[in-house]
């Protein structure tokens, strides 16, 4: 059956591309500060030479500090706001450069990395609510700055620029769109069991974990079930594999129609499932869970022309009573899934022989 030490390495792999999201975007803004730092010390070399010391001094302070969060971020646990520290000075000084005394024309196209780094490091929404004011900002400072002349030559520059800044921004909002969205879906099949559309094994172990150290909060209660298909392997036998599929998402189809939305159905392996029932005792849930189980007993499969009979055995465990943690309410709800089986199946078990109460079934 299904025990704690064999979930938590495919716990660790569901948990996996969230890891692999979080070093992605520590690694890309690690990349981005140094970059900019080195980029900044160069700028802070050649204005130096130029003799404007102020902005030279101004330059190679920034400098310094991305650096130092470039080393830093690594060991950082909340990343937006020194994103937020990082991109709010640096567009503050792209528009600044537009406007200083002397400034060079082209000076306008580091503009155009506003809308770049914005989506990269904030996403879709908060990259363009940051994106779009600073560069009307840039827009409108860049022609105060330096007017249009209205022939067809200046028409002309204005377009390039204009267009071209337009083009990017629906570049990397379409992109960013498309990225978040694959990333969405590999998120949900990595916790989704692949045939039946349920919570996996991995998922299903980390909704447990979590849910212990809510209601350990909270003083709250929780009910955990684990259940077997009784007989799977004859069903497959004689009926064929498709239909022992078919079967599976049957009993889970009929168990997610009466469970709440708090509730949490998982597929723990091959014809065994887990039900995660939040907020609730042993004495409330039972009745719940043998309404499932006579609802999948007397209503069979229809595969084809046929009636498939199903049944279930489950065996129920609570916290705190039967354990504090993941491992023992696995162990007590294993332990009585498996005395159900051997009182004849297709029943529920919530207690111990030894306690000397009546299984329920």
């Amino acid at each position: 059956m299904f025990f704690p030490p064999r979930v938590k390495s495919v716990s660790a792999n569901t948990v996996a591309v969230g890891d692999l999201q979080d070093a992605g975007q520590r690694s890309l803004i690690r990349m981005i500060f140094a970059v900019t730092g080195l980029t900044l010390g160069v700028f802070c070399a050649l204005q130096f030479m130029a003799g404007n010391y102020l902005l030279a001094g101004f330059e190679l302070v920034a400098t310094a500090i991305l650096l130092w969060g470039a080393w830093r971020i690594v060991w950082v646990r909340n990343l937006l706001p020194w994103v937020y520290l990082y991109l709010l000075p640096t567009f503050s000084f792209l528009l600044y450069i537009i406007v200083i005394p002397q400034a060079s024309k082209t000076a306008f196209v580091w503009v155009y990395s506003i809308p770049v780094l914005s989506y990269l490091l904030l996403g879709r929404r908060r990259g363009s609510l940051l994106a779009l004011p600073f560069v009307a900002g840039a827009c409108v400072l860049y022609l105060q700055s330096n007017p249009v002349r209205l022939d067809a030559e200046g028409l002309i520059d204005l377009g390039n620029a204009v267009f071209c800044g337009l083009l990017l921004i629906v570049f990397v909002h379409f992109y960013e769109t498309r990225r978040a969205s694959a990333y969405q879906q590999l998120e949900r099949m990595a916790r989704t069991d692949a045939l039946t559309g349920v919570a996996n094994r991995g998922s299903f172990q980390q909704s447990l974990e979590q849910s212990i150290r809510e209601a350990e909060r909270s003083q709250g209660k929780l009910v955990l079930v684990l259940l077997d298909v009784d007989h799977f392997k004859a069903v497959n036998d004689q009926y064929g594999h498709d239909a022992g599929d078919k079967a599976l998402r049957y009993i889970c189809s009929s168990l997610s129609q009466r469970l709440r939305v708090t509730d949490t159905l998982g597929r723990l392996g091959g014809e065994e499932f887990g039900l995660l029932l939040r907020n609730t005792d042993r004495k409330g849930a039972a009745p719940l869970i043998e309404t499932l189980r006579e609802q999948i007993s007397n209503n069979p499969l229809v595969y084809g022309e046929q009636r498939i009979p199903l049944s279930v055995t489950m065996g129920l465990a609570e916290w705190p009573i039967d354990g504090h943690s993941a491992e023992p309410l696995y162990r007590s709800a294993d332990r009585r899934l498996y005395l159900g089986k051997g009182q004849g199946r297709n029943q529920l078990v919530s207690h111990d022989p030894d306690l000397h109460e009546s299984a329920i079934g």
